[in-house]
Parts: C-alpha cells; sequence; structure tokens
C-alpha cells in the first residue's frame, strides 16, 4: 500500500503542479502530511537536501520522500512517478505548440500562469522561513539560523558570492553552530 500511495501522490503533483520544484513544495507538503509520509521537521530536512544537492528540486523532494517512507524502492517510484507526467506533457506540448503559439487562449494561459508561479514560490518561501526559524514555541524566533538567513541573503543578492559556496560555508556553520 505504501508503494501505491507514493506513486498516486507524485503522480498527481508532477501532473497538477506548475512553476518547477520551488513552486511543487507547498503541494508536496499537503501531499506528503496528508498521506504522513514525512513529519514538518523531516520536511525542512527535505527542503534543505533538495537544494543542496545537484539536480532538480521536485525529483529530490520526491525521492528523498520515498527513501524516508518506502527504502530504496520507494525512492525510485517516488522519483519515477513525479517525473513521467512532465515527461508525458512536454511531449504532448511539443506536438501543439508550434501550431497554437500565437494564439490568443495560449498567451493568455501563459499570462495568468506566471503570477500564479510566482505566489506559490512566494508561499514555499513562507513555509520554509517559518520551519527553519521559528522554534516549536509561537512567535519564538531561533537567532542563529536567522542569522544564517540574513547572512545569506547579503552574500547572495549584495556581493553575488556563488550559491555553491554559500551553501558549502552556512551549512558548516549550521553543522557548528546548531548541531
Amino acid at each position: 500500500m505504501k508503494f501505491l500511495h507514493l506513486i498516486m501522490v507524485f503522480f498527481f503533483i508532477g501532473a497538477f503542479s506548475f512553476g518547477g520544484g520551488i513552486a511543487m513544495l507547498p503541494l508536496i507538503f499537503q501531499m506528503v502530511q496528508e498521506y504522513h509520509m514525512l513529519s514538518p521537521e523531516k520536511f525542512s530536512d527535505l527542503i534543505a537536501v533538495s537544494q543542496a544537492v545537484p539536480g532538480a528540486v521536485a525529483p529530490n523532494a520526491a525521492t528523498y520522500t520515498g527513501l524516508e517512507y518506502a527504502g530504496i524502492p520507494g525512492g525510485i517510484l517516488a522519483a519515477f512517478s513525479i517525473a513521467l507526467p512532465s515527461f508525458i506533457i512536454v511531449l504532448l506540448v511539443m506536438k501543439f505548440m508550434g501550431r497554437y503559439r500565437e494564439s490568443r487562449i495560449v498567451q493568455g494561459l501563459f499570462e495568468g500562469m506566471r503570477p500564479t508561479v510566482i505566489g506559490l514560490i512566494s508561499a514555499a518561501v513562507i513555509f520554509i522561513a517559518g520551519t527553519s526559524i521559528y522554534r516549536l514555541a509561537p512567535f519564538s524566533v531561533d537567532l542563529i539560523p536567522l542569522g544564517i538567513f540574513i547572512i545569506t541573503l547579503i552574500l547572495s543578492g549584495k556581493f553575488k558570492i556563488n550559491p555553491i559556496i554559500i551553501i558549502v560555508v552556512m551549512g558548516t556553520a549550521g553543522a557548528f553552530l546548531c548541531g
């Protein structure tokens, strides 16, 4: 039954979420919670691992969830299940896109999807901030993760430091300061 849940959940996520991995995170969180696949704390770990390892966020998140929920076969099934709908959809879109690219309906579809994707990414950012910066007690901020967050914003926004370097340095800082 676990394998069937993984296939259904991640096929659904792959088929009905748009905007890439970060935008998929709220739906992944909702579905994973509904089927009790991961705790909120493990989901925070999922986000960190999915961002830190090479590859796309959604398959990384699916693989992590599958591994935690049902071992190696679960990781493989979840990764395959989240990727399959995109593969099918891209094949279909490419077949018809050339013919309908200038269509007002297609143009309107893209105009409506862009702000939606930005909203989904914003929701993911708010969720990640809530699970990473705040302690379990309401309105209690954990200062070390908050400091790491602020330093990361400065290093990436103002100084344009390579994200890989930031991840390694801040991950190491977190290991020593929070571990």
